[in-house]
């Protein structure tokens, strides 16, 4: 049974000695894992670049510099810190001030929660979209390292972040049934990378701004990469005739999910009835057939390939449509559109273990400029991630990542002309450390 004093807390044990425990350790860290993020920063050049596209708002003597204070949020993100508040505490912890570019002991504290809110709310319209840019330029630096990509696979999705008070751009969405913002994302469907993430009021359409951002992206990547063949993933959100029309008009292939409807489901019967007759005669097998048709549907200005699904399963009959300009089998298209349910786990990554739907400033820009901060502490695990290829840890979600990898206890010593770091001695990702320190030193 515990007992509480206001130092110390003891607690009996098995081993028949009493434990007490009090926050009294010293110079500690529980993110014993915050150099590889500092690594990963420097190999990106990350905080860096996005500290140059803020301007700096305050006048006379600066204590922190931009671009300390954006590393200092980013990192303390990327560890699991999302609220502003925690500032407050981290400010002092050991470790971080020296990624920050600060002694463990002598040098002054990080930025405070006030000073993190002012960094947020400062950002205009035109910063945040110099941010965005920023990191599309980082994508097209690190996807185009080891020379032109033959192709691009832009994945778009949609997300909910629910309100957290009456903020700018906060509305009511039926489907999610919760007032919320409804931000655009766009992976890289081959590599996970994000490429974007734009914030959108509560009500916007699943498919807004949806052109907007692929123009802007396709003007990039061919400037980059001149001949490079981009094709377009997405769900039904974005099944639009505007998004089929700009698309084949500017040669960007696409496999977009369709909403059925009852003109969908008369082509698919003959195709479920078969299914179903297969199902049967297997003694109930699952049984999925995927075959192909011309539609048009009345918003359409022309018939379209459509692959369409039938399925038979245990909970019941199951059809899905896909619209399409890819010219393979209907099974080979049909299986490159459920493939886009791998950026479910990209969107899981940056949504559970960054938190990236903690958008809980008031003003629209700041919560945008926020959206963009997680993303660049996406990056920053994402790339400590990619230097684990043909480890276990390769495979690893961020928040098992973060886990075994950031949150190992040290003592840090700041010592004449170099700083000490103790670690957990039974630390199960040891092993890891060694790993990333043979890496090779290209992000």
């Amino acid at each position: 049974m515990a007992e509480f004093t206001p130092d110390r807390i003891s607690f009996l044990t098995l081993a028949g000695v009493p434990l007490v425990a009090a926050f009294d350790g010293g110079r500690l860290t529980s993110d014993g894992g915050l150099p590889w993020l500092a690594e990963a920063d420097a190999a990106l050049g990350l905080c860096a670049t996005l500290a140059r596209c803020i301007p700096d708002w305050r006048r006379g003597t600066v204590i922190h510099s931009l671009e300390t204070l954006v590393r200092q949020r980013v990192f303390q993100i990327a560890c699991g810190y999302e609220d502003q508040d925690d500032a407050d505490t981290l400010r002092t912890d050991p470790l971080l001030k020296l990624v920050c570019g600060r002694l463990p002991d002598s040098g002054i504290p990080l930025a405070s929660q006030p000073t993190m809110s002012r960094l947020e709310n400062h950002i205009s319209r035109h910063t945040a979209e110099r941010v965005a840019t920023a990191l599309v330029d980082l994508y097209l630096h690190v996807r185009g390292r080891h020379g032109p990509p033959r192709r691009i696979l832009l994945d778009f999705d949609g997300t909910d972040d629910p309100a957290h008070g009456e903020q700018e751009g906060v509305a009511f969405h039926g489907y999610y049934d919760q007032y919320m913002y409804h931000p655009l994302l766009v992976f890289d469907g081959d590599t996970g990378q994000l490429i974007t993430a734009v914030l959108r009021p509560g009500n916007a359409h699943g498919s807004r701004l949806a052109v907007l951002v692929l123009r802007r992206l396709l003007r990039r990547l061919r400037a980059a990469w001149p001949g490079v063949v981009v094709e377009l993933r997405a769900d039904g959100g974005f099944a639009i005739p505007r998004l089929y029309s700009w698309c084949e008009a500017h040669a960007v292939a696409y496999t977009i999910g369709l909403v059925p409807n009852p003109a969908l489901e008369r082509l698919a019967a003959p195709l479920l009835r078969e299914a179903e007759g297969q199902s049967a005669a297997a003694d109930g097998a699952r049984v999925r057939l995927v075959a192909e048709t011309t539609y048009q549907a009345g918003s359409w200005s022309r018939p379209r390939r459509v692959v369409y699904k039938a399925e038979t399963l245990a909970k019941g009959p199951n059809t899905r449509f896909v619209v399409t300009t890819h010219g393979e089998e209907p099974t080979t298209v049909y299986d490159t559109y459920v493939d886009r349910g791998q950026s479910e786990n990209f969107i899981k990554d940056y949504k559970n273990a960054l938190a990236a739907d903690r958008l809980s400033d008031h003003r629209f820009w700041a919560n945008q400029c926020r959206l963009l901060l997680h993303a660049a502490a996406y990056w920053l695990l994402d790339t400590v991630r990619g230097w684990l290829v043909d480890t276990e840890a390769a495979r690893y979600q961020f928040d098992t990542l973060r886990l075994r990898l950031l949150k190992v206890a040290g003592r840090v010593w700041e010592l004449t002309g170099w700083v000490r770091l103790a670690l957990a001695t039974s630390h199960p990702a040891a092993p890891l450390w060694p790993r990333l320190a043979r890496r090779r030193h290209t992000p």
